[in-house]
């Protein structure tokens, strides 16, 4: 019972320290932002440097995103299509 307690005490000290060391990050700015995704610094962002993702289950909703952001449909995000529309989800058609 004692070795129970110990562990269970060392995971809540843990997930504690976890939490904390998060809070302490800093947000990025959507300027930030995309020049983060902007891979090549041509002031767009592709439809390819936006979906790239280390999670392939997410690149499906990323592309949907993207669609729905890319205003003009040209293909690329600029600065203002990129912070337009919050989460930019595409709308359900009709």
């Amino acid at each position: 019972m004692k070795a129970l307690t110990t562990i269970l005490a060392v995971l809540a000290l843990g997930t504690f320290a976890v939490n904390a060391q998060d809070k302490g990050k800093a947000k990025m700015t959507p300027e930030e932002a995309f020049k983060k995704k902007d891979a090549n610094s041509d002031g767009k962002v592709s439809k390819e440097e936006f979906t790239k993702t280390k999670d392939a289950t997410k690149a499906d909703g990323l592309a949907k995103m993207f669609d729905a952001k890319d205003k003009n449909k040209d293909g690329s995000l600029d600065l203002e299509e990129f912070k337009a529309g919050g989460k930019g989800k595409a709308k359900a058609p009709k």
